[in-house]
């Protein structure tokens, strides 16, 4: 979401937004005279209502559900989004106190935007009300075009955000990039969004070993698993994905329930309660099938996460992990191969191209 600030120094009230390589700014408006109090309220409301349209980015409502079945989540969302078109007559004339209390929305987009507009209101400059509209119909418009795959301008802060869909422009861009570079490069970080960039991180790990597991003689979903004994990995999520891929699970379905499953754990919800309930039953038969004292048995359980993915930030997590993986492919390909490393890499990055290459019908 965009921040907004006043700089005291200027009387100003400044814009600031992420890119994946550091924040930008933009001066929205010197402001008339007001007191800081009055300023700051203006930019913590302008931050919320940022906060509040851009969770209809991250929270669609194609992945709740049919947006058709009154009072469903799903439509409760759609319902989110479409209030948009409410913002502007809220920062224009919002709800003000009376003698019979003050209404009150239910919509988090609506509210805010009257608590825009009660801001403005006692600040009372129609310029600067003018200039306000025009900011947040800016910020629509980016959350807009991040909706449609395009992450140019202000849009680029959608690249630190995690979202469960994926806009299949930005699957192909991720794909792109690495087949330019199968270990990955910083673009897929800093120009993508991170969930159709994991799409295409998952379509390229299954490649990477399904070619080291033929050349190592190891299951495609051990792969990682036996680099780990090379050198320390990151191996829960990546054998997790690779044993799905196995299971004929295509990279979006995969990517889209891994970060879905986080963002519900980052709002107090257990997703699948019997799914953690079968997990932790799975750690309590290993302590007992190895016989480990109670020491570790209470290790192997504070280690337990009902998310596999960091919940603040799970589709930069899945991707970080994803790529990971394909670099112990890596790995475990150069331990089974002859020649200089610069040449295995070369030839690692060859077979891997071919493979990913020749399924890239099933990135979908």
């Amino acid at each position: 979401m965009t921040r907004y600030a006043f700089d005291a120094g200027r009387n100003a009230l400044v814009a600031i937004w992420a890119t994946g390589r550091g924040d930008l700014s933009e001066t929205v408006a010197v402001l008339p005279p007001v007191s800081s109090d009055q300023a700051t309220s203006l930019a913590s409301n302008l931050t919320t209502l940022s906060r509040f349209q851009w969770r209809t980015y991250t929270h669609p409502a194609s992945a709740a559900g049919d947006p058709d079945v009154p009072n469903s989540e799903a439509w409760r969302r759609a319902e989110e989004r479409r209030n948009f078109k409410e913002v502007e007559a809220g920062i224009r004339a919002p709800h003000l106190p009376t003698e019979e209390g003050l209404i009150v929305s239910y919509s988090g987009v609506v509210e805010s935007a009257h608590r825009v507009g009660r801001a403005l209101h006692g600040i009372d400059v129609d310029t600067l009300t003018d200039v306000i509209v025009a900011e947040v119909g800016r910020e629509q418009a980016a959350i807009e075009s991040a909706e449609l795959g395009d992450l140019s301008g202000r849009s680029r802060q959608a690249v630190e955000m995690s979202r469960p869909d994926v806009s299949p422009a930005q699957v192909q861009a991720a794909h792109e990039l690495l087949r330019a570079d199968p270990l990955g490069s910083l673009e897929l970080f800093t120009e993508l969004d991170p969930a159709s960039a994991s799409v295409a991180a998952a379509h390229w790990l299954f490649a990477a070993a399904e070619v080291t597991s033929e050349l190592a003689e190891v299951p495609t979903a051990e792969v990682v698993v036996e680099a780990d004994d090379i050198e320390a990995l990151q191996v829960e999520t990546p054998t997790l994905v690779l044993e799905r891929s196995v299971a004929g699970e295509s990279p979006t379905e995969i990517v889209v329930d891994l970060i879905a499953e986080a963002i519900a754990v980052s709002e107090g919800h257990v997703p699948s309660p019997w799914g953690v309930v079968a997990r932790v039953a799975e750690i309590e038969e290993q302590a007992r099938k190895y016989e480990v004292d109670s020491t570790t048995r209470a290790a192997m359980l504070a280690e337990f996460r009902i998310s596999r993915l960091d919940p603040v930030r799970p589709a930069l997590d899945l991707l970080e992990d994803l790529l990971d993986g394909i670099r112990g492919c890596l790995l475990l390909y150069t331990v089974h191969s002859a020649g200089e490393d610069d040449e295995i890499e070369e030839q690692f990055a060859i077979d891997v191209r071919a493979e990913a290459e020749a399924h890239s019908d099933q990135l979908f």
